[in-house]
């Protein structure tokens, strides 16, 4: 009976137009959920619960900030957002906004930001956070510390007692002289134990794709460095690397989430910052 129900509820909702009622109650049905259908899930909701007309958004790059960039549009199409515009934070997430028919601006017309949505590779209890696993790490960053509100959205696989293992954090850097960079921030204190590797082949990858080297839409280089044990001190190392002469900035956001939303095998459940 409980399959025959399922089946029922998923052809009549296949052909149900996807409200954000709608939407919003099918949010407990999360038996057998693939990651995809996690990831869209928080998207979806991150842009239902915060969203709203007349705001200025900032739109997040990856795999799972794809699908609240899609929600907008969606919500745009259907006339139940309106009078917004959305900064992107990286040129493919710029191209799928004017696929949607999204309206853009950049932080040269709009500096504050009334909310950001974005993804996150690691996310650990005091919710700071690794990204950058997709190369847009500057972009983001620039976009969404401008933001009233930062949602952070992911899969329960992103999350971990501490920052490193589970990914490596990135680093972007100057083309010039970029082994000398390197250096110096394996050389850190902060940094022990880290092992640097450029990035080669596409930028929006953290695994080795090509021969040539990996080139941001900034035109710089990125080095990931590898830990095998966490971070000591993440927020040191985030001020540490940053000092380095010849880094652009790195993939530690440390006490920038407002909040994470989280999809897992027991449904969807929202974390903030300790107080």
């Amino acid at each position: 009976m409980r399959i025959l129900s399922l089946a029922f509820l998923s052809a009549v909702t296949a052909f149900a137009p996807l409200t954000r009622t709608s939407f919003r109650s099918t949010i407990s049905l999360e038996m057998g959920k693939s990651q995809d259908e996690l990831k869209k899930e928080v998207g979806y909701k991150a842009v239902d619960d915060y969203v709203k007309s007349g705001m200025v958004v900032g739109l997040g790059t990856g795999s799972t900030a794809y699908f609240a960039v899609e929600r907008v549009g969606q919500l745009l199409k259907s006339g139940e957002l309106k009078d917004i515009v959305c900064i992107p934070t990286s040129v493919r997430t710029k191209e799928q906004a004017e696929s949607l028919d999204i309206p853009l601006v950049t932080l040269d017309t709009h500096s504050n930001l009334d909310v950001s949505i974005d993804g996150a590779d690691e996310v650990d209890p005091d919710l700071n956070l690794v990204k950058g696993g997709g190369g847009a790490l500057l972009r983001e960053k620039m976009v969404e510390i401008m933001s009233e509100k930062f949602i952070v959205i992911v899969d329960e696989s992103k999350l971990t007692d501490g920052l490193g293992p589970g990914f490596p954090v990135p680093v972007e850097i100057t083309p010039f002289c970029h082994e000398h960079t390197m250096r110096q921030v394996a050389g850190l204190a902060s940094c022990e134990g880290c092992k640097p590797v450029l990035r080669m082949g596409s930028s929006s990858s953290n695994v080795n794709d090509g021969d040539e080297i990996a080139v941001t839409d900034n035109g710089n280089y990125i080095v990931d460095l590898h830990f095998d044990t966490p971070i000591k001190d993440a927020r040191k190392m985030a001020e540490d690397v940053k000092n380095v002469c010849g880094v652009v900035d790195h993939g530690l956001f440390c006490d920038m989430s407002t909040v994470v939303i989280i999809a897992g095998s027991d449904g969807v459940s929202v974390k903030k910052p300790k107080a």
